[in-house]
């Protein structure tokens, strides 16, 4: 570990400080170490300039819907959507219709 460490500040809220704590205590660290190892944890690479390790976030992919569409047409989706219709079921739906 470095002999010079810096210090930052950070705001949680009370839920997440005692997760933390609780944390922290569980493993016998103090709140400084659990900190920087779960940062450290997340950041790409090490201390010694290693190639940066390739992480999948647990959201990439979660909005995969197959379609490529979704985007150009979100004015039209967002509008049925107000007038209570969900464009793509209906269109899922007649596709499944018509391929049967």
């Amino acid at each position: 570990m470095l002999a010079y460490m810096k210090r930052t500040t950070i705001k949680i809220d009370e839920s997440l400080d005692a997760r933390m704590r609780h944390e922290a205590a569980r493993r016998g660290m103090t709140v400084s170490e659990w900190t920087r190892e779960a940062i450290a944890a997340h950041l790409p690479g090490d201390e010694q300039g290693d190639a940066p390790v390739r992480r999948r976030f647990h959201s990439t992919g979660s909005g995969a819907s197959g379609r490529s569409d979704i985007a150009e047409r979100m004015g039209e989706l967002l509008a049925g959507l107000a007038d209570g219709r969900d464009l793509i079921a209906e269109e899922e739906a007649r596709e499944v219709r018509r391929t049967a």
